[in-house]
């Protein structure tokens, strides 16, 4: 909480003691609720026209760490990184032109204003990328299984987060109603591992941005400035999200996508490059399915 200004520090301590916010056992489905009565909407709303008052909490040693949504600035980074990857024609098949306009417009005028463009919460859709995996060790995972229940909408998306979450536990596949896979890490120990890495990635694998499942030096350095900018005493969280609902219990049991690159990292280090790629196989394996149900009818 230390991290925020005034009059900010204030209200989100109040928000984190409010009995209405959503918790975080449920946020995750409230969010994609609401995003998706949006873009139901005709035409649909596809940037919020008021920043979202919400946030993942966490307490942890008598300290409230906060994660606000920023559902609207999320809104907007998104919608233009989707309007740079699809042709004009496909782009306007999902939001007509002249309301595109306005959308950018929008933000234009929000960045000339100097407003903070650095999102608490990155999101990546139908897959977890590769340098996502680097900040966190196997020790720091916590996987809950259960059925969806009725706030939990099935969407297929990551995020990789600062300062998140109430806690979660592993236990029974029945004990709740909600399934997750997160891990959760101190900055510090995410910054030092990602600083670690980087040397190696980029003797072996180059600077490189292409291939999505390629694990670069230039993803690694956008990820370490990211994680920069934040409070050193934060925290960092990796949440599959909307990913659980892609997999099935066994799936999830069985994945080890954060050991297998620690391992990868290692195997490069020491030039045992059989190891290395053994465990990129496993990574693809895993990943390039699920990433394929995006493009399912």
């Amino acid at each position: 909480m230390a991290a925020f200004q005034e009059p900010a520090r204030t209200l989100w301590t109040a928000y984190a003691e409010s009995r209405r916010r959503p918790r975080r056992i449920r946020a995750l489905g409230v969010e994609h609720r609401d995003a998706a009565c949006r873009l139901a909407a005709a035409p649909p709303e596809v940037v919020p026209d008021r920043e979202s008052r919400d946030a993942y909490v966490r307490r942890l040693d008598g300290v409230i760490y906060v994660c606000p949504w920023e559902t609207r600035l999320r809104s907007w980074i998104a919608f233009e990184r989707f309007r740079d990857e699809q042709p004009a024609g496909v782009a306007a098949a999902f939001v007509p032109p002249p309301q595109a306009e306005r959308i950018a417009q929008a933000f234009e005028r929000w960045k000339r204003a100097g407003r903070p463009m650095r999102p608490h919460i990155l999101t990546s859709t139908w897959h977890v990328p590769l340098d996502w995996l680097v900040p966190f060790v196997r020790t720091e995972r916590s996987l809950t299984l259960g059925d969806p229940g009725p706030d939990d909408a099935a969407c297929g998306h990551a995020t990789c987060g600062h300062n998140t979450c109430d806690h979660t536990s592993q236990g029974p596949a029945t004990a709740v109603p909600a399934r997750t896979l997160l891990y959760v890490t101190s900055m510090g120990e995410a910054r030092r591992r990602v600083d670690h890495a980087l040397p190696i990635v980029r003797e072996n694998l180059g600077d490189g941005t292409g291939d999505v499942y390629l694990l670069s030096a230039g993803r690694l350095e956008t990820l370490s400035r990211w994680l920069g900018e934040f409070h050193p005493r934060s925290l960092v969280e990796l949440d599959y999200g909307g990913l659980v609902h892609l997999l099935d219990d066994e799936a999830l049991r069985a994945d080890e996508s954060v050991a297998e690159m620690s391992v990868a990292l290692t195997g490069m280090e020491r030039g045992e490059v059989e190891l290395t790629v053994a465990m990129y196989k496993r990574l693809l394996a895993r990943w390039r399915p699920v990433q394929a149900l995006e493009s399912a009818n």
